[in-house]
């Protein structure tokens, strides 16, 4: 059987590839090699075996190969049915395909590269405003949305908005997100690395957090590819470079002075600490400060205990308990681990919705703006780099990068014409392809699948709170146009969850649905 299925979604992905780029269906294949760097197939079946000439065929009756063709044509077509429905999702991809295993549509992506010959896409800007606003004026109408639901939606060529409703800045959740995200890729070269180090004066030696928001107590095979940098292998660097000096007994210090001001914002609710939802904001963690399920209050001392133990698991002694201090500048390094780049860390915290993540690097696009590495330079940088991309920042406020305060606010018009411009500036365009795949990939991995038109053809940001439901990304219309949009409530039923969030998604169903072109 699993071989059957194997050559279903073979036969499934090539009759895909010849198909219409713009559809973006997961390409990942059950063992079809791995993906290779930023995701390049690297790997091939072979679907038939053809013999050399020193083999000899065994002929067979003609019936024993017609009736096999015809169940295997069969079965192929129903398989390139289910896998364009998104039916096989969760075989193929576990899930959650991940961002890499899709293709990005050619007309939102940036391509230094020819654009290869075919049939003339429609234009961007070939959108009629009345047929689009007619399209998503009754699902924005939906009573579970409340009484407070704003939408826009732009021009992929030039950014002016082509249809509006509600007005003012709303909560935005999850998709500040996007901001965040877009204001880091802006300021932070996108290959860079985060470093963990250690460094050493006589007997004493101090683990300094570089702000890597995936730095592990352990990798495995199994780990996801966001995380490059883990406290095991640190230590064993730490003892091998201990024992070549004739070391064998130190102390150990930590420094997670990177970050500044407070670790959780004022504008959170008092329990997002205290009852374990979220982790205090630190440079130095080890697995999110999480362990066993429970967040630690001080997570640099928890990381700086738990490498003390991997230290003494390699035959070094470590005397008294871990202390914090602040490393002299001139310390040597001991040994140093780096974190994975800045783009992969972008793609998981937007695919996942990562708000530990999310928090970490506000701290560090702070940093690269040069502001204090706190929520309010962050968040102050955000906005500097919003407005200097033009961008309409009427009505926003942050308090933090990851939308978890219900203080922060966001227009519709903000989150539509941010994608717009990641979309459109090398540096930031990764954003885009980044963004959840409906039906396919992240947080959208399980939403749209009553709405099969729009299978494959949105890709956004969600955002959930209690009562707030947004979508900020783009999707295609019926005929293959970009319609870049943002669509906010946040006032829904409280009592109707899934139903508020089913209701956005069939906004940008009636978007994938409309033939919307003037």
């Amino acid at each position: 059987m699993r071989r059957v299925v194997d050559l279903v979604l073979v036969a499934a992905a090539l009759g895909d590839l010849h198909g219409d780029v713009e559809n973006h269906w997961c390409l990942r294949l059950l063992n079809v090699g791995g993906a290779g760097h930023e995701g390049r197939a690297t790997g091939f079946y072979s679907l038939a075996h053809v013999p050399s000439h020193g083999e000899t065929r065994v002929s067979k009756p003609r019936g024993a190969i017609a009736i096999p063709t015809l169940v295997l044509a069969l079965v192929v077509a129903l398989g390139i049915v289910l896998w364009s429905r998104g039916d096989l999702n969760s075989l193929i991809c576990d899930g959650d395909c991940g961002p890499a295993n899709v293709i990005p549509p050619r007309s939102l992506t940036s391509d230094t590269q020819p654009a290869e010959p075919g049939p003339r896409l429609p234009k961007p800007g070939d959108v009629d405003p009345a047929k689009l606003k007619a399209a998503v004026t009754p699902m924005l109408d939906a009573g579970v949305l409340g009484p407070h639901v704003g939408f826009s939606a732009v021009t992929p060529s030039n950014g002016t908005e082509l249809a509006s409703s509600g007005s003012g800045a709303y909560v935005p959740a999850s998709t500040t997100k996007v901001l965040t995200s877009f204001a880091a890729l802006s300021l932070i070269d996108s290959q860079r690395r985060f470093t963990t180090r250690v460094v050493g004066s006589g007997d004493r030696i101090v683990l300094v957090g570089g702000g890597d928001p995936y730095l592990a107590v352990k990798r495995t095979k199994t780990s996801d590819p966001v995380i490059r940098a883990d406290l095991t292998t640190l230590a064993k660097r730490t003892a091998a470079a201990l024992d070549r000096t004739g070391t064998t007994s130190v102390r150990v210090g930590f420094d997670a002075s990177l970050f500044s001001g407070p670790d959780a914002s004022p504008a959170w609710e008092s329990s997002y600490v205290s009852q374990n939802i979220v982790t205090p904001v630190s440079a130095l963690w080890a697995d999110q400060g999480e362990a066993n399920g429970i967040r630690a209050k001080d997570p640099a001392a928890s990381a700086a205990r738990t490498f003390a133990g991997l230290l003494e698991d390699r035959g070094i002694t470590v005397t008294g308990e871990p202390s914090a201090t602040t490393a002299a500048d001139d310390a040597t390094t001991l040994a140093a681990v780096r974190s994975a780049t800045v783009a992969r860390i972008v793609a998981t915290l937007i695919r996942v919705s990562d708000n530990q993540a999310a928090e970490v690097m506000l701290r560090q696009l702070a940093i690269a703006a040069g502001k204090p590495a706190t929520f309010d330079g962050g968040t102050e940088a955000v906005t500097d780099v919003l407005e200097q991309a033009d961008i309409d920042t009427q009505g926003l406020v942050l308090h933090d990068g990851s939308g978890l305060s219900r203080r922060n606010r966001i227009a519709p018009l903000t989150l539509a014409q941010t994608v717009n411009v990641a979309a459109s500036t090398p540096r930031t365009a990764q954003l885009v392809a980044d963004l959840p795949v409906s039906g396919f990939t992240g947080t959208l991995v399980d939403r749209f699948a009553k709405l099969k038109t729009s299978l494959g053809t949105v890709r956004a940001k969600t955002g959930t709170l209690t009562g707030v439901h947004s979508l900020a990304g783009y999707a295609l219309d019926a005929e293959g146009r970009p319609v870049v949009f943002a669509v906010m409530a946040d006032r829904t039923s409280k009592v109707a969850p899934l139903e508020a969030q089913a209701a956005l998604d069939k906004v940008a169903a009636a978007i994938a649905a409309c033939r919307c072109g003037q």
